[in-house]
């Protein structure tokens, strides 16, 4: 039997028939199988996580199919609850996939410890940029005679003297003991009308 007749005989042909019906089955038996495993067209809807609890948020994400992955976060937020979620990723109302991580990142119990500066004998222009830069704030002024004119001679917290290898939340008042520019034991018109000694300025070598 020739090539041609062979290819035009109803056993080619239905062995063909036989071949292309065999390969419909199986691609219709894989794209169910695809569909299955991989939820082909199910998509599952991240909640809203932020300001809840661990607990809370554990338990709504197991309700929809999602796994929690826990950040910590440095940065403290004082307009959320301690240990609550002030951000998530993927954010509310994203679609997802069944069993896809959702990664929420944490609240801290608090600001963390920053170093005090050495503030002492500096002035007030001087002192108030370098508490803003490590990130405390200026807390009350206390005005004491002293000839140095606001010029830092304390440092207290909470009514207790701090020093600067102290350590404080960050966002911490400092309040500040300043000099008035006063000598001690005058006051300020007894100041300005007491005799000036000749220890009090520097005098010309050749007039000593």
């Amino acid at each position: 039997m020739s090539i041609i007749k062979f290819l035009s005989s109803k056993t080619f042909l239905k062995q063909i028939g036989i071949a292309v019906g065999a390969i419909i089955v199986l691609t219709i038996i894989l794209m169910k199988w695809l569909n299955i495993s991989t939820n082909h067209g199910e998509f599952e809807t991240v909640p809203n996580l932020t300001g809840k609890s661990i607990s809370v948020v554990e338990m709504e994400l197991k309700n929809n199919n999602l796994v929690m992955q826990i950040q910590d976060s440095a940065n403290y937020n004082p307009d959320y609850p301690k240990f609550s979620v002030i951000e998530q990723e993927p954010v509310a109302g994203t679609k997802v996939k069944e069993d896809r991580k959702i990664y929420i990142t944490l609240n801290p119990s608090g600001y963390r410890k920053m170093q005090v500066p050495n503030l002492t004998e500096k002035t007030l222009r001087q002192a108030l940029p370098t508490l803003e830069a490590v990130g405390f704030q200026l807390g009350n002024r206390t005005y004491v005679d002293n000839i140095g004119k606001d010029v830092v001679l304390k440092m207290l917290h909470n009514g207790k003297e701090i020093h600067a290898d102290t350590r404080l939340p960050k966002m911490s008042k400092i309040d500040l003991v300043l000099g008035n520019g006063n000598r001690p034991g005058m006051s300020a018109e007894q100041d300005s009308l007491a005799p000036i000694s000749s220890e009090d300025i520097d005098l010309p070598s050749d007039l000593n």
